[in-house]
């Protein structure tokens, strides 16, 4: 199975019944609702137009706008719904309670067999779910045995966080919240394809990159987690026992921890084998950088002229990185404000250094 999103975050779910926000591949050249069309139709649409100012309708049993789809070391996939939708005339509505979720599908029986709904306390109104990673170790949780994720908030409007999940009792909480390191940098420019990539949101005025924390992944043996804001160069990482803990100090303990790994190109995922390298965009460069753990230095791992923006990347088990190239930075939210991206739009793969294969962190 592929599976895809319909939309993107400039090109969002528009509130109408007529599409789905997330798909399947069923050939390269069809795609269907996934895993259901009627869990894609939320009553109404997904925008609620009876509240001042519009805002992301609130059901918790169907998907309102979601970012990002991943399959966990089980061999299930989570959907990751941010609770946002676009507005025909670009704006992005916040989202109420209900909306924001990660919902767990079994790809045996394509169906939902679990979903946690995140308090407005772990996803505010103007947070935006970015991206998850898992562990599934069974000695993580006392109460459950079921494992964790990781999520980043990049929210543009500046709540940026890392969000912790127990996948067992479904509580949720947040750390490194308004931290440099999940931050975006102030007046930071990216240039894709020679082009300037200042953004604009629905007629405001162009600022430059104000996205924070975006790419994650983690180590093979999951007791590192990394990220990085969209809107710098840098990597962060801290260790995942500090942002599993809950205790008084573990917020400052949290931020102690954090370290900066240097720059390794504007990213906007990352991704791990299992010989532990970590996979970040250089979109700037037209090329996939890697970073190796083991002795500090990011490297270009592959380089190509159709390269502009990486996003989603994926380790599978048949040894490849998979990746997508989405032409974002010609989308509508960056500077002139106009839609230029040219179908098609493109997945590659490229084979995996030293064997390197799917990382399974249970």
């Amino acid at each position: 199975m592929r599976f895809m999103l319909g939309l993107d975050p400039t090109n969002t779910y528009n509130g109408s019944n007529s599409v789905f926000t997330v798909g399947e591949l069923t050939s390269l050249t069809d795609e269907k609702a996934y895993p259901s069309l009627e869990i894609n139709q939320p009553p109404g649409g997904a925008i609620n137009y009876s509240t001042s100012p519009p805002t992301g309708a609130n059901y918790q049993d169907y998907l309102i706008g979601v970012q990002s789809v991943v399959i966990d070391p089980l061999d299930r996939l989570w959907i990751l719904d941010t609770g946002r939708a676009l507005t025909p005339d670009g704006v992005l509505v916040s989202a109420t309670y209900g909306g924001p979720k990660l919902v767990g599908v079994s790809l045996t029986t394509n169906s939902v067999f679990k979903t946690i709904v995140f308090p407005p306390t772990v996803a505010y109104g103007d947070t935006y779910l970015n991206d998850v990673r898992f562990d599934l170790r069974s000695n993580l949780s006392d109460s459950s045995g079921e494992g964790f994720a990781y999520i980043t908030d990049s929210s543009a409007e500046g709540h940026n966080a890392l969000i912790i999940v127990d996948l067992g009792s479904g509580e949720s909480w947040r750390h490194l919240g308004l931290t440099k390191s999940v931050r975006g940098e102030s007046q930071f420019l990216p240039f894709i394809w020679g082009q300037p990539g200042y953004y604009t949101d629905a007629g405001r005025p162009y600022t430059s990159f104000p996205i924070g924390s975006d790419g994650i992944a983690i180590s093979a043996d999951g007791e590192t987690l990394y990220w990085c804001p969209l809107s710098s160069r840098y990597m962060y990482s801290a260790p995942t026992a500090l942002l599993r803990a809950r205790g008084q100090a573990s917020e400052l303990l949290a931020q102690q921890s954090v370290s900066n790994h240097g720059q390794k190109g504007v990213s906007d995922g990352l991704e791990t084998d299992n010989n532990g390298i970590i996979y970040v965009g250089n979109n700037e460069g037209n090329a996939i950088n890697l970073f190796n753990p083991s002795n500090g230095t990011t490297l270009t791992f592959v380089r190509d002229p159709r390269i502009n923006w990486v996003d989603t990347m994926s380790v599978a088990s048949d040894g490849y990185l998979y990746f997508t190239v989405n032409q974002l930075n010609f989308g509508s939210s960056t500077f002139p404000g106009t839609d230029r991206r040219v179908r098609p739009f493109a997945l590659f793969k490229v084979k995996l250094p030293n064997g390197g294969s799917k990382v399974s962190v249970v």
